[in-house]
């Protein structure tokens, strides 16, 4: 039975409130410029020492303790859950195994998912270590695969960035690209399926993997 690997935020929540306000503190703090949240919103997805780097920060390393630093007290659970995922969740957990799979750090992915209740879909999490440690979506799909036995041409990767069909197409899974989200700009036009709404979610998955 395929397994179906989901990506969190722009996927499952919307991030966006707590991640860009978190990153305008982050660099007021460090004296660089602060785009408006509408501008960061290209920050939600990759790794966030990636985007600093591309935000002028001289010390990303700094600039990240300066984000979590609000993120983790105020943040964290400053998102919303996008209409129709649990019914989603629901509906395709009841034929397959499901994992997480996201840039954020699962130690704060882990709270996120308990707190709007997608953790008990889940049968594992996984997200990079605080010090970066598999912070390349790629390099964290073949560490999931390694310890679920998952074979990844019967899985499937959901996402709403290039960062995760990217990584789906590393280890040789098929990806569904989501029409909400944050990957507007990206080219996701060779995903292995398109969905404009979580209501379509559970076909997608069907078609691809049984």
């Amino acid at each position: 039975m395929g397994a179906v690997y989901w990506d969190l935020d722009g996927t499952l929540t919307d991030p966006k409130k707590g991640i860009t306000e978190s990153i305008q503190f982050a660099l007021r703090e460090l004296d660089l410029p602060v785009p408006p949240a509408d501008d960061l919103t290209w920050c939600i997805g990759p790794a966030l020492l990636w985007s600093f780097e591309r935000l002028g920060a001289h010390d990303p390393e700094a600039a990240l303790a300066h984000y979590r630093a609000v993120y983790t007290t105020k943040g964290l659970y400053d998102c919303t859950l996008y209409d129709g995922i649990l019914q989603a969740l629901g509906a395709i957990g009841a034929d397959h195994p499901m994992h997480l799979a996201t840039a954020k750090p699962h130690s704060y992915a882990k709270k996120i998912t308990a707190h709007y209740g997608i953790a008990p879909h889940l049968t594992h999490e996984f997200g990079p270590e605080l010090d970066g440690t598999r912070n390349d979506k790629g390099e964290l799909l073949a560490h999931a695969l390694g310890i679920t036995g998952d074979d990844p041409a019967t899985s499937v990767m959901v996402g709403d960035r290039h960062y995760d069909m990217k990584a789906a197409r590393d280890v040789g899974m098929r990806f569904i690209a989501v029409g909400w989200g944050y990957g507007a700009d990206d080219d996701l036009s060779s995903a292995d399926a398109h969905v404009k709404t979580p209501a379509e979610l559970a076909g997608a998955v069907a078609s691809l993997i049984g």
